[in-house]
């Protein structure tokens, strides 16, 4: 686990940060496959988790969830527009990329309540939900105005293990070429 901005750590959960989990303040964000979030109670340890949010119900992002809240005893939050998937444990699929075959042959994730339905404007472990749909249907992104940091995850930003860092020259909140970027890698979604 490391530092990335001040109050956000990466968990890789995956070699070469393939597939992370972020903690913002004391929330959890994405949980990665199910096998992947069965481990992740033992990497938090010796830090307070009240929640677990999600930027979207792919199985690599909300497959570990239902370990998670169960071990932590902790509500989930998904977006809202991913948030019937997540219960559901199904995922949706986006016609016409090259995901689209993987996905069919996916298996879902363990279906797991939602306890909070996220919307834009929403505060998450210090950030602000953003609406930042297309990968699913109800797709967010975490922004921090005081450090300019962004959380954004399966967008055309994270196809790279350099990205994890990066300067960005657009965000949802205009131009600026000082946000920080912590990303995770692309999602099979």
């Amino acid at each position: 686990m490391r530092e990335v901005v001040s109050g956000l750590w990466q968990i890789p959960l995956a070699p070469r940060e393939v597939v992370n989990a972020y903690l913002a303040g004391d929330v959890l964000i994405d949980a990665g496959t199910p096998g992947m979030g069965k481990k992740l109670p033992e990497r938090l340890s010796g830090r307070t988790v009240t929640a677990h949010a999600i930027t979207h119900a792919h199985g690599d992002h909300v497959g570990g969830s239902k370990a998670v809240c169960d071990a932590l005893g902790i509500e989930l939050w998904a977006p809202a527009g991913d948030a019937d998937d997540a219960e559901r444990g199904t995922q949706v699929i986006a016609e016409g990329t090259w995901a689209t075959p993987l996905l069919r042959r996916a298996l879902g994730s363990p279906a797991h309540p939602v306890g909070r339905r996220l919307v834009e404007g929403d505060e998450v472990g210090g950030f602000t939900a953003v609406d930042t749909p297309g990968h699913s249907p109800g797709h967010v992104s975490f922004w921090r105005e005081s450090d300019r940091a962004l959380i954004v995850w399966a967008t055309s930003s994270s196809t790279t293990t350099s990205s994890r860092r990066a300067a960005a020259s657009v965000s949802p909140y205009g131009s600026s070429p000082s946000i920080r970027l912590a990303t995770a890698s692309p999602c099979a979604g």
